[in-house]
C-alpha cells in the first residue's frame, strides 16, 4: 500500500496551509515533533482538505497515475461506452414502442 499525502515542506511553504491544535493522543506527534522542532506540549495539524479542490485533485491523480494500466482503462472505456450505446438504444425502442408513455 502506497500513502497519498502531503510532506511538510508543501503544507508550510506551497500551500501555506493553516495549522489548527492537533489531537493531544496522537502517538506520531511526539516523533513528528522533534523532527521539524515543533514543542511537543502543543500539537497541531493541517487538514488537507484546506487545499483548493482542483489541487488536491491535482495531487491525488498524480500520485495513482503510476499505477494505472493503460490498457485495462481503455478496455474498461470501450466497454463502458458500449454500454451506454446499448442502453440508449434500449430506451429509444422501448420510448418508440409507448412504454415510456404516462397514463
Amino acid at each position: 500500500m502506497t500513502r497519498v499525502l502531503l510532506t511538510y515542506d508543501q503544507v508550510v511553504h506551497d500551500y501555506e496551509l493553516p495549522a489548527t491544535e492537533g489531537k493531544r493522543g496522537d502517538p506520531r506527534w511526539l516523533a513528528f515533533a522533534r523532527r521539524y522542532g515543533f514543542d511537543i506540549e502543543h500539537p497541531v495539524q493541517w487538514e488537507v482538505e484546506a487545499l483548493e479542490p482542483d489541487e488536491l485533485r491535482r495531487l491525488v491523480l498524480a500520485a495513482v497515475d503510476l499505477y494505472i494500466d493503460r490498457q485495462v482503462l481503455a478496455e474498461q472505456t470501450a466497454r463502458q461506452e458500449e454500454q451506454r450505446r446499448a442502453l440508449a438504444s434500449f430506451l429509444d425502442g422501448w420510448d418508440a414502442a409507448g412504454g415510456g408513455a404516462r397514463l
